[in-house]
């Protein structure tokens, strides 16, 4: 009735609406007309004021009140019923019942199924046949049935987890009705298009001709769907979808693979939006735990949402041991790193800080994979949490560097040789060298080799018999590549090269990111696996785990469902239904949906045919509620009509009462706790720290040596605001386990013979200070003392003394200062580098060799940076010492008598290349430098 679910049991009765308005007459009653009778003390009435008046006509609004009494008595004599059952009657040809029971249909299910029993009811008032017709089974035969074999069939009926073809079914149809005839058609729709729905109600309107068809569409929530979920770098976001318009909103749950709940996430459709986003804002951590989304409410297998570990997303960390290079990101190692992982991993790098507490971070983070870049020496307790986490499963990748290439450690997968192969090298090559072909049974299976990418340094491995079985890339002339082995769980890896463009373009190159991809894969927590080593599986096929129903929850398998392929990307299918296959511990997901997938309302205005709704309720008799609010507007009206009549013997006096509320609120005095103030003996040594360049030193705790060590450094600052524009403060003694070391550029370390190593928190706080750039100058004060020999020097006392200091820290590769180093150029030209004694050498970090031929030319060579680490025995601390009178401290050995002022300009040139760097090495400088060297 006019669009509400309501009809009559006897509409006929209606017909005494029309009788309203003479009863609108009828009640309209006016009092009998007075007679007026002659009284003499009728003149003292007059005065007397009246208390009651009776009206002449009756109020409209008790009219009002009388005619919609009057009207609910007819409405009710009328037999309204809300929601009144849908079925069809007045016919004897048979009915067929074609019924949607796709994923779409599973969220209105039990209306559809009260719809279809409400036409059987009524077939079987009539006496008629029933063919049911589910649109799921194309092969299924249709056949009249009675009605109670119908209610039975329809019992047995169940949403199917996948789309549907409609089409597919149009062929039984048509063979049914040629062979009925005259046949009543009733079409249980879902009203959702998944794909051919234009194609089918075309032809549906063909094949039933001129037969009577109604269709059932509408009077229900629309269906939504889940698509396209994507675990990217900051969140996951799954796609939402719908086919109705207008403002909506809801919740995505996200649970983990025991049914635990993990996050919601809360998504909203615009008034035209036909699909939406729901974001998790959640650690890569717990995404990764996510194996199903869901909508909350909607009961289908089209809102579900299965995730296996193609969906996670693996975070890896990234420790470099090179010093660290603020003004030049893109020569960094990590740079290079960083990009080629972010596709298809979460990159997280170490904070500043020395190696092993970037390690120790990530393990206390649990990361499944850690690469170490150029990481040379790992102390033993670290080592010792590194091997154990690669046996529970943890993934180390290694790249060499000039700091791998002298250390000795067994966290790669082969032995390797000292020091490395480089073009122009003792081990050379005449070129550079190109890589070899992948082996087709290796992680790194049908990638592209590239042909313009060359090798011009490596560090090569120990041959022995299974090299060739851990060689997972090698270069055209045989020697491996990229390196690993298994151990216990986990992987060690190793490439053989750097991780920036010193010693390959390997990294600017599509093949790195594809060996990085693969690297990833092979530990199974990739959102999107590279073709290497899923390639292997490509024949292999995984059985039926778990199994969604139409409702979108887990059951067994069903024995329709088959096993799949191990790479299958698809959408759900009969033959295989969405759910989980394979092993229970590395499941393969497959969905109702495709991620390009999307639904549409299905249009079926072209057909022609009669359309009603679905109701959602039971039907209601409204004739107990009509007449029991009749009865009720007639006591309201006796009562009005009493108190019209009768009058009202005393009006209620309002009366105004005051409450007085007393409120007793005792506020308390909040004495806040003075601010905590920062520790009064570390704001001095800051504020002292930065208000001028200092030079450092560390207090060794003997009280001869600081004391030399202090006038030394107190000596060279005269010397700097003498002879250069610097004027440094007064020197500075730190604790390296205390004091903040970043506001020096330079700190001199005195080495005490048998002086105890320094503990853990000093080393890890060294370390990070040279990674940052800061340079450490190492004066073992020794020289004199060290016995003859080649290897004379690293036999004394204090060499041995601070080789176990360096055996805990990253120190790269060293060499002597050569003579076209920045250093010997800084401030002053220098040949060598004298303190007290003139017989020690002065190591550095080791320089790239640059092999063009303009290199022999350059006056002056400098690296990236300035040398983290400065090693000397000539006790130059010594040679600065000064008293107070201006007097040397120290007698120098040696015949020169210039060599304490040798000493001062070595130690203006050290001070100058640890504020300026390379400087001096860039090429403005050639003509003067040529010149004073008399080039």
């Amino acid at each position: 009735m006019m669009g509400l679910p309501l009809a009559f049991t006897e509409p006929l009765l209606l017909i005494g609406l029309v009788s309203l308005p003479v009863l609108w007459w009828l009640l309209r009653v006016m009092p009998p007309r007075p007679r007026r009778v002659e009284f003499p003390p009728t003149r003292l009435l007059f005065d007397i004021a009246p208390r009651e008046e009776t009206p002449s006509r009756t109020p409209w609004w008790l009219t009002a009140l009388r005619l919609l009494a009057a009207a609910l008595v007819i409405f009710a004599a009328a037999g309204p019923i809300w929601n009144p059952q849908t079925g069809l009657a007045g016919s004897k040809a048979p009915l067929m019942i074609m019924l949607d029971d796709g994923w779409s249909a599973a969220s209105n299910w039990d209306i559809r199924i009260r719809a279809a029993d409400e036409l059987i009811a009524n077939a079987d008032n009539d006496r008629r046949a029933i063919a049911l017709v589910p649109l799921s089974e194309p092969n299924r035969d249709i056949t009249l049935m009675p009605a109670g074999a119908a209610r039975v069939a329809l019992r047995q009926l169940a949403p199917k987890p996948y789309s549907i073809d409609r089409v597919e079914t149009l062929a039984a149809v048509d063979r049914f009705l040629k062979a009925t005839g005259d046949c009543e058609i009733a079409w249980l729709s879902d009203g959702v298009d998944t794909g051919r729905g234009d194609e089918f109600v075309q032809a549906l309107g063909k094949t039933i001709g001129d037969r009577s068809l109604t269709v059932f569409e509408g009077g229900t929530s629309s269906p939504l769907a889940l698509v396209a979920a994507e675990n990217a770098a900051a969140r996951m976001t799954v796609k939402v979808l719908r086919t109705d318009g207008g403002i909506a909103a809801g919740t995505v749950r996200a649970l983990d693979q025991k049914g635990s709940p993990i996050g919601e996430a809360r998504y909203s459709f615009g008034p035209q939006d036909k699909e939406t986003d729901a974001a998790f804002d959640l650690p890569v951590e717990l995404r990764n735990d996510i194996t199903r989304l869901e909508i909350s409410g909607e009961r289908s297998a089209g809102a579900v949402q299965l995730l296996d570990k193609r969906w996670r997303r693996r975070a890896i960390g990234i420790v470099s041991g090179s010093t660290s290079e603020t003004a030049q990101p893109l020569l960094a190692p990590t740079f290079y790193l960083t990009r080629a992982l972010a596709p298809f991993a979460d990159v997280r790098l170490a904070d500043k800080g020395s190696p092993q507490q970037g390690i120790t971070q990530f393990l206390d983070q649990k990361l499944p994979m850690i690469i170490l870049a150029d990481v040379g020496t790992i102390a033993p307790e670290v080592r010792e949490r590194l091997n154990a986490w690669i046996d529970q499963g943890g993934v180390l990748v290694r790249f060499a560097g000039p700091r791998l290439a002298q250390a000795e450690d067994d966290l790669v997968p082969v032995k390797l040789r000292k020091g490395g192969r480089t073009l122009g090298g003792s081990l050379t090559w005449e070129k550079p060298q190109h890589l070899a072909a992948f082996a087709a049974d290796g992680p790194f299976a049908g990638v592209v080799v590239p042909k313009d990418v060359t090798v011009n340094r490596q560090v090569l491995a120990e041959p022995d018999a299974v090299l060739a079985t851990k060689s997972w890339a090698s270069l055209e002339d045989g020697t491996p590549l990229v390196t690993g082995e298994h151990r216990g769980k986990g992987l060690v890896s190793l490439f053989h090269v750097s991780a920036d463009m010193r010693w390959s373009d390997l990294p600017m190159s599509g093949t790195f990111v594809e060996m990085l991809r693969r690297v990833v894969d092979m530990s199974g927590y990739t959102s999107k696996p590279g073709a290497g080593v899923a390639s292997e599986a490509t024949t292999e096929t995984v059985a039926p785990l778990h199994i969604l129903d139409g409702f979108g929850a887990f059951g067994p398998p069903p024995a329709t469902a088959k096993p799949l392929s191990a790479d299958y990307r698809d959408r759900a299918t009969p033959d295989h239904p969405p759910g989980f296959y394979g092993p229970a511990e590395g499941p393969l997901a497959v969905n109702t949906l495709a991620a390009a997938d999307r639904i549409a309302a299905l249009n079926t205005a072209s057909l022609r045919a009669r359309h009603a709704t679905y109701t959602n309720a039971e039907p209601r008799d409204l004739r107990g509620w009509l007449l029991s609010t009749a009865l009720a507007l007639f006591l309201i009206d006796a009562i009005i009509v009493a108190l019209l009549g009768g009058g009202i013997a005393a009006l209620l006096r309002r009366r105004a009462a005051a409450a007085m509320i007393a409120l007793g609120l005792a506020l308390a005095s909040l004495v806040s706790p003075a601010p905590s103030r920062a520790d009064g003996a570390a704001d001095e040594f800051a504020m002292k720290a930065v208000s001028q360049t200092r030079l450092a030193y560390v207090v060794t705790g003997n009280a001869d040596v600081d004391s030399i060590v202090k006038a030394g450094l107190t000596g060279l600052t005269l010397f700097l605001a003498n002879r250069t524009a610097l004027e440094a403060g007064d020197p500075v003694g730190i604790d390296p386990a205390r004091d903040e070391l970043a506001f020096f550029p330079l700190i001199y370390w005195p080495i005490v013979p048998g002086a105890p190593k320094p503990p853990p928190d000093a080393i890890n706080k060294i370390d990070a200070y040279m990674k940052q750039g800061g340079t450490v100058l190492f004066d073992t004060r020794d020289a004199i003392e060290a016995p003859p020999g080649d290897n004379g020097a690293a036999q004394t006392p204090g060499m041995r003394t601070l080789r176990e200091i360096l055996s805990s820290l990253d120190v790269p590769e060293l060499e002597p200062v050569p003579r076209e180093h920045v250093l010997t150029k800084t401030f002053y030209l220098l040949r060598d580098f004298p303190g007290r004694f003139n017989t020690g050498q002065t190591w550095v970090e080791t320089l790239p060799r640059d092999e063009d031929d303009d290199s022999a030319q350059r006056p002056a060579r400098g690296g990236d940076g300035v040398s983290p680490i400065i090693i000397t025995s000539n006790d130059l601390a010594g040679a600065w010492a000064v008293r107070p009178d201006g007097q040397a401290m120290l007698p120098v050995t040696g015949g020169d008598t210039r060599q304490r002022e040798f000493a001062y300009r070595a130690g203006a040139n050290i001070v100058m290349y640890t504020l300026t760097g390379n400087y001096k090495a860039d090429q403005v400088h050639a003509p003067a430098l040529i010149e004073r060297l008399g080039q």
